[in-house]
């Protein structure tokens, strides 16, 4: 069982580099992103695309945050995430107020902004809390980790690195992609990855045989056998 339903963003923000950042570290945690410059199309793009959660920034052309949270409100379900540059507390309560479900000032983390989505899925039920694979049973919500009988102890970075591998199980994925996914940023030492990989891959075969396998010149994969 994986721990991810895979979710539907949709993101609504003019800035590209941002939008760019913000849909591959979302894409990588294994959600599924629909990005958007404005919001001339969210009305279409909640009725076809049905997005479980809406990031939206405020500061927008055309329809700004608050006025396209008010169509999210009124014809959708979806969670609501806001994003904006302006650091006050006016903005923010009415952010609240107006019924978004959260809010990020810019600039923000990428591994931050990623785990708030997921938290949104998960109050929505969107997240499972146990992954299982072979006799590893990996608690999402807890911070529990155990193969068998013998638990195992993780720091956060192992145990982050751990539930993305679970949600991406029997699919290689890149260091490029764990990077982004864990560490909120693709541009930096990719021995980083190594360390970790190795340091997981190890306690977790204190307990059993391999289940974390090197890919070689692709990157890495959690499954029960090599292939």
């Amino acid at each position: 069982m994986c721990c991810v339903q895979p979710g539907r963003i949709l993101l609504i923000e003019d800035a590209d580099a941002i939008r760019a950042a913000v849909t591959a570290a979302v894409g990588a945690a294994g959600h599924e992103v629909l990005a958007r410059e404005h919001g001339d199309h969210l009305e279409s793009d909640l009725a076809r695309f049905r997005p479980d959660v809406v990031v939206l920034d405020v500061m927008l052309p055309g329809r700004d945050g608050f006025v396209l949270l008010e169509v999210v409100r009124a014809r959708s379900g979806a969670g609501v995430l806001m994003l904006t540059a302006r650091d006050s507390v006016e903005d923010r309560v009415r952010g609240l107020r107006s019924g978004s479900d959260d809010y990020v000032v810019k600039p923000f983390d990428l591994a931050e902004l990623v785990a708030r989505i997921e938290a949104l899925l998960r109050r929505m039920g969107r997240l499972r809390s146990r992954v299982t694979i072979d006799d590893l049973v990996v608690e999402t919500d807890s911070g529990v980790v155990s193969r068998g009988t013998a638990p195992i102890g993780l720091t956060a970075t192992e145990f982050k690195l751990l539930t993305y591998l679970a949600a991406h199980r029997d699919r290689v994925v890149t260091k490029t992609q764990i990077l982004t996914a864990v560490w909120g940023y693709e541009d930096y030492d990719p021995n980083l990855v190594e360390v970790h990989v190795s340091a997981l891959r190890r306690k977790l075969e204190e307990h059993g045989p391999r289940l974390l396998h090197t890919v070689r010149g692709m990157g890495y994969t959690l499954r029960t056998s090599p292939r």
